[in-house]
């Protein structure tokens, strides 16, 4: 952690402190006890491999209209990374703030260390329910009795333990028009010829509408637009590709060959898809009294560059892989404004406890945004800086800043391990000169001082992620 960081961080715990003190002595001097606030009802709702600019108040071939006015109203993070651009990874350190390595989950297919908090976990003990439907992808792939890779059991569930309507990872147990999801207690939830994200709207509805007695946090966890895997590409509802033969090609994947030209209509379809869930989402919200009570939080686990940049979809330190959208509307984040400053997934879970007023779990790597909505002083001691893992397509570790992106690769070729002890240095782009990220800048002689000052940093970020510091070779393009 930088000592920018911590200075913001301790500066900001320090005021809290304080401000509760002063709040404490003035109710005590007046002989009344405050008026316990009410905690509002949370909504995760995340869309799986959603790229940064597929809103259309960034991309105008997108139909967004719903998500769009969620922007406009609410607050745009615009400035959001991932920390582990795969499925599993990525989810594990959105539901602990915790590194991948620190979670156990550092690939796809492991389970979630029991022992870690969770944002499910630490919510349900300050008197809410927690609440998932759709794709987990926390447990591990295949039960040893036999049970497939969709039931989950209630022990591996991460504190989502009141109602569970999901699986594993939907992409093995279903797909576009027809599939299995499973209940708390592994009764199959079956559907056929409906659209599988208007299925998962169906339940969610269907759990708005009900009764709620305690305050509720609720984990919505679409496929799409996530390719089908068996199938090898993203599936949009029948017929909506048409609409999108012509749409936008964004200019970091024309430049480059892969599987965009095919893919995008759908891609786009399933977007499309998403967007009308979240409209009906909130609709039920404002027809059941619950919108003025409820944060409302949209946001992807990793975005997509259709095997431009390696192999496959994700897994790479490019914004294509690791830029995601984050809008947050509700209480404590209404008024329209864009927040600029850079923050990863692995702050969502601290701000969400913030805002909820539960306290933040010491253990937790990541730290609240809630200072940058209306702290000026706070915005400017703002670290903007975020440490990323990779897995899978290489061990890889990489910093990124509002103005670089500097990343180092274990040159052996091992992916079976979690980290490693040396590293090479691999990409660098200028995110000022370069926002395509088309030019790799390690190893030219000129950026050889940046790349030091980026390499020294990100040394310590590794070290504050609680693995030993390696050594990392310079590039030697220049000899």
């Amino acid at each position: 952690m930088s000592v920018n960081r911590r200075k913001f961080i301790f500066g900001s715990a320090a005021a809290s402190a304080a401000a509760v003190a002063h709040a404490a002595v003035a109710t005590s001097a007046m002989g009344e006890a405050p008026a316990k606030k009410k905690q509002p009802n949370i909504i995760l709702y995340l869309a799986d491999q959603w790229r940064w600019d597929f809103l259309g108040t960034g991309n105008a071939s997108v139909h967004t209209p719903n998500l769009d006015a969620l922007a406009k109203r609410g607050k745009n993070f615009t400035q959001t990374v991932c920390n582990q651009p795969v499925c599993g990874p990525s989810r594990s350190v959105l539901m602990t703030s915790r590194y991948a390595t620190e979670t156990g989950v550092w690939h796809n297919g492991v389970g979630l260390n029991k022992s870690l908090p969770t944002l499910a976990g630490e919510l349900r003990k300050a008197g809410y329910t927690s609440n998932l439907i759709g794709k987990w992808h926390l447990a591990i792939e295949a039960e040893k009795d036999g049970g497939g890779p969709g039931f989950v059991k209630l022990e591996d569930r991460g504190g989502f333990d009141d109602l569970w309507e999901g699986a594993n990872a939907l992409e093995h147990t279903s797909h576009p028009y027809e599939g299995t999801i499973w209940d708390r207690d592994g009764k199959e939830i079956t559907y056929k010829d409906q659209y599988r994200v208007d299925f998962l709207t169906d339940r969610a509805e269907r759990f708005l509408r009900q009764k709620q007695e305690k305050p509720f946090f609720l984990f919505i966890s679409q496929l799409e637009p996530h390719q089908q895997n068996d199938m090898g590409s993203p599936i949009a509802p029948k017929g909506a590709a048409a609409r999108f033969l012509n749409a936008k090609v964004p200019d970091d994947l024309k430049a480059l060959p892969g599987t965009w030209q095919a893919q995008l209509p759908d891609y786009y379809g399933c977007i499309e898809a998403i967007d009308q869930s979240v409209g009906r989402v909130l609709k039920v919200l404002e027809e059941e009294k619950l919108a003025e009570d409820t944060i409302f939080v949209f946001l992807s686990d990793h975005g997509c560059h259709f095997m431009t940049r390696n192999k496959e979809y994700k897994r790479s330190t490019h914004n294509s892989s690791i830029r995601v959208p984050l809008i947050v509307d509700g209480p404590g984040f209404r008024g329209t404004q864009q927040v600029p400053e850079l923050m990863g997934l692995i702050d969502v879970a601290p701000t969400l406890l913030e805002a909820a007023g539960v306290p933040v779990p010491t253990s937790w790597k990541g730290h609240s945004v809630m200072p940058l909505l209306n702290d000026a002083k706070a915005r400017e001691s703002w670290p903007n800086v975020q440490f990323i893992q990779i897995s899978e397509s290489m061990t890889g570790r990489a910093i990124r800043t509002p103005e670089w992106t500097y990343c180092v690769v274990d040159n052996t070729g091992n992916t079976k391990e979690a980290a490693a002890a040396v590293y090479h240095e691999y990409q660098m782009y200028d995110q000022r000169a370069d926002p395509n990220e088309l030019v790799n800048l390690a190893g030219r002689e000129e950026y050889r001082a940046k790349a030091r000052e980026l390499r020294e940093q990100l040394k310590k970020m590794i070290v504050a992620a609680g693995e030993p510091e390696p050594e990392i070779v310079e590039a030697k393009l220049y000899p």
